[in-house]
């Protein structure tokens, strides 16, 4: 059964460019129909090659943006199920919410915004949408997927209503208001969330694996402890990899069923969409207790596994080589593919930004590919697994 502060795919707000129904193919809401278009566009598909955690990882264990985006449509999908809310449209939140990202993650992300620092620089949740609105154009009557309004909306308020609003995200408010002062709807929160707790406890099972992070570290960590003496009473001859992927899914289990609670309790009395959006914070929330528990472990993981020494030289490599990318572009513009050369602006800022375009959408190994044309080099350090 529907919550009543669900959204109905009935009910869209539509599409920035209309479509005529008589076009639409097979049996399907809204929702699925954006679902199925991210999960076919090219953008989503280059995730797989895209960092998570580790840069261009040599192991096939390691999680990528892609199985990271799977990852967190699973979680998002239960919690949206037990809810009530429309799964469809949480999944496609989910699965798209980092194809904004360049190569490099978060280290790529810097350069480029150091790069376009005089035309209003880089920041990857605004370029998620701009991806999706205008660079993704599989389609011959508009640029863009054309994604439901819903969609959108969830995508720019990723993190609830956006404190600053970039030049990407505004132009594109612009074309295609989004009502950015408002909290997006409780499926875009729980999405939010769901990204919250796939990779607080699946960057654990990456860390442990690639020797980042110590077991008697982690224990540090009271609530982490419990659980583990838990799993050491009830499976005291299992192997010890066995039970650490015990410990992992255990803790999901645990926020995930603290968020539908939690959730559950603030939504009490609330009958309508428009309830979700008026209100003064999100209703979609761990307890206060698992909040504080969630904060301390992203505390220890950027301790431990982010800012481990390894990682920041390894940041410090990615952001050298998208930096030296980006200088190289801008110089001698005949180096970007062709259809990117055949399409670049004139003027600044548009002539900077197609630029960063162009690198935002490589791959960690198309961007040392790329590289090492240009410089005669393999760049060094970018693989720390």
């Amino acid at each position: 059964m529907s919550a009543p502060f669900a959204s109905d795919p009935a009910l869209s707000r539509g599409r920035e460019f209309p479509i005529e129904q008589s076009l639409a193919r097979g049996p399907r809401s809204a929702f699925q129909r954006d679902r199925d278009r991210i999960v076919h566009s090219i953008a989503f598909r280059r995730l797989r090659h895209k960092t998570q955690v580790f840069v261009a990882p040599d192991g096939d264990h390691y999680r990528v943006r892609l199985t990271h985006s799977l990852e967190v449509a699973q979680i998002g999908r239960v919690v949206a199920r037990a809810l009530g809310l429309d799964e469809d449209l949480t999944e496609a939140l989910c699965l798209a919410h980092d194809i904004g990202h360049p190569p490099f993650g978060h280290a790529g992300e810097e350069a480029l915004d150091n790069a376009l620092g005089r035309w209003g620089g880089f920041d990857h949740n605004a370029q998620c949408l701009r991806v999706l609105m205008r660079l993704e154009s599989p389609y011959p009557e508009h640029d863009g997927l054309n994604l439901s309004w819903e969609v959108l909306e969830g995508l720019a308020k990723h993190n609830g209503p956006p404190g600053q609003i970039n030049w990407a995200l505004a132009e594109l408010d612009t074309a295609y208001p989004l009502e950015l002062e408002r909290w997006p709807s409780l499926e875009a929160q729980v999405a939010a969330l769901a990204d919250d707790v796939a990779y607080d406890n699946h960057d654990i099972d990456d860390g442990l694996r690639a020797g980042f992070l110590a077991l008697d570290e982690l224990l540090t960590l009271d609530f982490i402890a419990d659980q583990w003496r838990a799993i050491e009473r009830k499976f005291p001859s299992a192997a010890q990899d066995r039970r650490l992927r015990e410990l992992v899914r255990n803790q999901i289990g645990l926020m995930v069923n603290d968020l539908i609670d939690e959730t559950t309790r603030r939504t009490s009395g609330i009958d309508s969409v428009e309830q979700i959006r008026s209100a003064s914070g999100p209703l979609a929330a761990f307890s206060p207790q698992m909040a504080e528990h969630e904060r301390l472990l992203k505390n220890f993981m950027y301790e431990k596994l982010y800012h481990h020494p390894q990682q920041i030289h390894t940041a410090e490599r990615a952001r050298a080589v998208t930096a030296e990318l980006y200088a190289a572009y801008a110089q001698d513009p005949s180096l970007i593919g062709e259809d990117w050369l055949a399409t670049i602006p004139v003027q600044e800022p548009a002539r900077s930004r197609h630029l960063a375009d162009y690198i935002a959408g490589m791959t960690d190994r198309f961007a040392i590919a790329a590289h090492a044309a240009i410089y005669s080099r393999t760049p060094e350090g970018l693989r720390n697994v």
